[in-house]
């Protein structure tokens, strides 16, 4: 329960400029519901005071009051739908702002504990479930408890015998939604679950369409988002199978309230013993008004049940705190590009997880090209992410500029290292929109000066609009290679002190790799410049080359010494004579185990 009301409080946070809309809302609503349970008391009178002793003056004068309530109260309502639909437009929009600012702030280990899928779910499908919720309480939460004690109000005071009824039916109406909601809220828990699962699917297959029609998997695939969906369908009944008990036990209600109070009622009409003909129409019309609150009441309570979970989903990311951050008194100036690393393990899982990376020690001076190899699994894309805190070290320091990285300002540090990643991302926009995003006052003349540099001038200048050519969103009209180069040019312009290319020649000729390890080396020669590669001949020209062997370093020294001393680095230049990419059966020893 404390819970739950925590939830409600960090989600009730985010109303802010919409708390006007949030409280007009009910007000406008009491407002329309005192103005209908009044008509039905007029009721009474025109039939009583008017039709019953033939004074249709009066009927007139009565049937003018009541019109004029039946206007008002549809203003009144209105009024409440239109700020019950601003405030809850208006809040969901705040909610997702509020995640995806949070989400923004998520260091890679918080981004592991949420799936893109769900995280996907969460700003959507949930999201809609709690905008939703949000606008049945404004004006379901509010119409229906002020119907209820308003009617009942009237009708106990038109005759409290006959009334009781109704008590004794609420009695039975709560007993049964105390049994069905927590029923249901179970399944609607897992329910939100189904729906990651389905994101995931079409987000995996949408993504990987080309491999799905490539590899003639469409069936394979079909059969995969069938059983998703058909998990969804089959938890949905069963939520839905709870909840449809509310329906008819509602009917049943209605219906022994009207039957009694009708069989009641005549009786006491025809005994003449304290009722008029006028005050029993007005008593079963407030049947019908009592009642439909109820139900009112219980499509509520489904409602809140559905987005509870919901709600709990949303404020975990909300509540989700970024594992890395920057220190207070952070420096905020890299001093240049020398790089140590003091007895550093690291493993993903912090509890009892084997480290990927054991007892690195090395040290990197300013303005070195090192070269990065080892078999995949080694944890070399691992062992760069560390430099910038894309993840934090386990155990032991991590040094740029002779500072220990978790020293530093953030932004600073990840301005000054640079890191093209192993998977190569544009967004939609221009070529020049997507350089810029190195550096957002970049001139257009340094745009292509650094795309010289990562040789992508010689085919973007062969496009029709140069510059200004359009990317489509994941970069889906530009190759491979095209797409590596891009980023290359795109990390120059932030004019780092430490460079890292994650294997981002991978998809480009060696002729070209070479071209832009030549400019590399020549153009930013006081910048530390890590590169990542399957192909020996990326780092043939390194300072120096590191191998890694399961997370561990086999070797640190240069290509020329690494060639007469160390057997992977050997085996590795022996599989790739003659041009030959890298061989990861290079890198099982003789008997056959991985190294």
């Amino acid at each position: 329960m404390n819970g739950k009301r925590k939830t409600v409080s960090r989600l009730s946070g985010e109303i802010r400029q919409y708390r006007k809309d949030a409280l007009l809302s009910p007000l406008f609503t009491i407002l329309c519901v005192i103005l209908e349970i009044l008509i039905p008391y007029r009721t009474a009178a025109i039939i009583d005071a008017g039709i019953a002793v033939g004074d249709m003056g009066r009927v007139a004068v009565i049937g003018g009051q009541m019109l004029i309530m039946a206007l008002l109260a549809a203003v009144f309502g209105v009024k409440a739908g239109y700020h019950s639909a601003r405030a809850s437009t208006g809040f969901a929009c705040n909610l997702r702002e509020a995640m995806f600012r949070n989400i923004q702030t998520f260091s890679f280990s918080n981004i592991d504990r949420f799936s893109t899928a769900g995280l996907v779910t969460r700003m959507t499908t949930d999201v809609s479930s709690v905008q939703l919720a949000f606008q049945m309480m404004l004006m379901m939460c509010t119409r229906a408890p002020v119907t209820l004690i308003v009617a009942l109000f009237m009708a106990l005071r038109i005759n409290a015998r006959l009334s009781t009824i109704f008590l004794v039916v609420l009695v039975i109406l709560g007993a049964v939604l105390l049994i069905i909601v927590p029923m249901a809220m179970r399944y609607f828990k897992q329910m939100f679950k189904k729906y990651d699962v389905i994101n995931a699917v079409i987000k995996e297959n949408v993504g990987a369409i080309r491999v799905v029609k490539a590899f003639v998997r469409e069936d394979h695939e079909n059969e995969k988002f069938k059983k998703a969906t058909d998990d969804l369908y089959n938890n949905s009944v069963s939520a839905e199978r709870i909840i449809s008990l509310n329906a008819p036990v509602m009917m049943l209600c209605v219906y022994s309230c009207i039957l009694l109070i009708s069989w009641f009622g005549a009786h006491m009409i025809v005994g003449h013993t304290g009722l008029t003909t006028g005050e029993l129409t007005s008593l079963l019309s407030y049947v019908m008004n009592i009642l439909l609150s109820l139900m009112m009441l219980s499509m509520v309570f489904v409602m809140i049940t559905q987005s509870v979970a919901a709600a709990q989903r949303i404020e975990e990311v909300l509540e989700e705190r970024p594992d890395i951050t920057s220190p207070e008194a952070a420096l905020r100036r890299v001093a240049d590009g020398s790089i140590d690393f003091e007895n550093v393990s690291f493993s993903y899982h912090k509890k009892g997880g084997k480290p990927v990376l054991e007892n690195i020690n090395l040290h990197i001076n300013a303005g070195e090209t090192i070269g990065i190899i080892g078999g995949t699994g080694s944890s070399k894309s691992t062992l760069v992410n560390l430099i910038s805190r894309l993840y934090d070290a386990t155990d032991g320091t991590v040094k740029v500029g002779g500072q220990d990285v978790r020293r530093y300002d953030l932004e600073a540090l990840r301005d000054a290292v640079s890191v093209v990643l192993q998977k190569n991302v544009l967004f939609s926009g221009t070529i020049l929109d997507n350089l810029r995003w190195g550096n957002a006052q970049a001139t257009e003349e340094q745009c292509r000066e650094v795309c010289r540099l990562a040789c992508a001038d010689e085919f973007i200048e062969r496009m029709p609009e140069g510059y200004n050519t359009f990317i489509e969103r994941g970069g889906t009209n530009v190759s491979g290679g095209q797409k590596q180069r891009l980023c290359i040019a795109r990390a120059l312009l932030k004019e780092p002190k430490v460079l890292v290319l994650d294997d981002s020649t991978s998809a480009v000729d060696t002729a070209t790799d070479a071209k832009i390890r030549a400019s590399l080396r020549t153009h930013i020669p006081g910048t530390t410049k890590i590169i990542i590669a399957q192909r020996i001949s990326s780092v043939e020209d390194a300072d120096r080359v590191l191998v890694l062997d399961d997370g561990r370093i086999s070797g640190f020294d240069t290509p020329q010494n690494l060639m007469k001393n160390n057997p992977i680095y050997q085996e590795v230049a022996l599989s790739q004579q003659g041009g030959g990419d890298f061989d990861e059966a290079a890198m099982k020893d003789p008997k056959g185990g991985e190294r």
